[in-house]
């Protein structure tokens, strides 16, 4: 059995999925796939269940019943890959704007020494193609306020792209994850933070995606503005 699985999250990735699937498997490391698919009432789901009759035993496929964002479905994940006794655990858009090739060094970096792996878009300059200037600064100084408000010397604070070592998922009440937009991957790092794992980024390039819709909006932001606070008070009143 491999000893890595890559979480996907998907929703009307009709476009993308067979793609993104079949560069995780054309790597030279072994990775198994699961998609977490919100009933996509596009196809995605019926394309990926195709899919595992050529990967039978590396493709993994978990349908939710609707559309419950993004950091529920990693949580939904992170427990399956639990269940199934995977040593490291990745997090990865579907969209190619995080290379699958950079999965083996997200790995190697988990292999040698990290417990949390982040693929960071900021840690050596600012790494990002084909996003406007204006998500760049939105997506930057947000990582400033991050370490402000949080004392995480992240340089990308919101990067989704990441490797766990299993301990860490094991050691964080997944039950207790209160955020499911872009603060999720706030939370998630602050309380690999806060008990104290070993965290580190490793550079890459960040593509903004090519086909289909990015799920971004307004309320993903303010709940991140929000939530950063609340993880804070939450620590400093031992709640968290």
């Amino acid at each position: 059995m491999a000893k890595s699985v890559v979480i996907i999250p998907t929703y009307n990735e009709i476009e993308n999925i067979e793609a993104i699937i079949n560069a995780v498997f054309a790597l030279p490391t072994t990775f198994h796939v699961l998609i977490v698919d919100d009933n996509s009432p596009d196809g995605t789901a019926i394309k990926v269940k195709e899919l595992q009759k050529q990967f039978e035993n590396q493709l993994f496929l978990e349908i939710r019943t609707k559309k419950a964002g993004l950091g529920t479905a990693y949580v939904h994940g992170f427990k399956w890959a639990l269940s199934h006794e995977y040593d490291y655990i990745f997090e990865m858009d579907a969209d190619f704007s995080h290379n699958p090739n950079d999965l083996e060094k997200l790995l190697a970096a988990c292999e040698n020494g990290a417990d949390v792996a982040i693929g960071s878009r900021y840690s050596n300059g600012v790494n990002v193609v084909n996003w406007p200037l204006s998500r760049v600064l939105l997506s930057y100084f947000a990582s400033v306020y991050v370490r402000m408000i949080t004392g995480m010397k992240i340089a990308d604070a919101t990067a989704g792209f990441k490797c766990y070592r299993r301990v860490v998922l094991e050691k964080i009440n997944l039950d207790r994850i209160k955020f499911v937009g872009y603060a999720f991957q706030i939370e998630m790092k602050y309380r690999a933070f806060v008990n104290k794992f070993n965290i580190v980024e490793v550079p890459i390039i960040f593509t903004d995606r090519t086909k289909g819709q990015s799920k971004m909006s307004g309320g993903i932001i303010r709940e991140a503005v929000v939530g950063v606070i609340m993880l804070r008070l939450r620590k400093i009143f031992n709640k968290l």
